[in-house]
């Protein structure tokens, strides 16, 4: 996988299947409802498919700290330093808290909570859906999303020559 889709269910309808047509351009983002089947086990499909991708993109909107599916999806990024493209919807950074609900553990609790801090510190995408245009932030996340994947095979190239012996 290339890409994968961290966002609260209710919102952005249109972000994945954008996403999803980018595949014609060589990339595989998984996203949960396009890529699971019936059967599929939750965690082991998305803890793969992050552990798999080069990017994610973290589409965090006002609710986007209650879930803890999102919340773990962000943490594993992090934990695993891929590159995070926090798209802020309806929402400052600022804003965001982890607020320990009691459910979860205290370790994930923790987790959770540095996941939020580094999205906050990490340049992103902002939409404020009752003054803009979705389909336009759409588009730009793809084309940061095309243009970092290209930066990435490029730095990956140039690692796997570095590495060669000169003859």
């Amino acid at each position: 996988m290339d890409v994968t889709k961290n966002a609260k269910k209710l919102i952005l309808p249109t972000c994945p299947n954008h996403l999803f047509s980018s595949q014609k351009l060589g990339f595989h983002p998984f996203l949960d409802n396009k890529t699971l089947k019936p059967g599929d086990k939750l965690f082991d499909k998305i803890n793969s498919a992050i552990l798999e991708s080069k990017i994610g993109l973290a589409l965090i909107s006002p609710r986007y700290c209650d879930s803890y599916f999102c919340l773990h999806e962000l943490a594993l990024l992090m934990e695993c330093r891929k590159k995070v493209i926090p798209l802020f919807v309806d929402i400052k950074p600022s804003q965001l808290r982890v607020i320990n609900n009691g459910k979860w553990t205290l370790e994930d609790h923790h987790r959770f909570k540095f996941a939020i801090e580094e999205a906050k510190y990490t340049v992103g995408l902002t939409f404020n859906s009752s003054q803009g245009n979705f389909s336009d932030i759409v588009t730009s996340a793809s084309d940061i999303i095309i243009e970092s994947l290209i930066e990435l095979e490029d730095e990956e190239l140039k690692m796997q020559h570095s590495y060669l012996p000169i003859s």
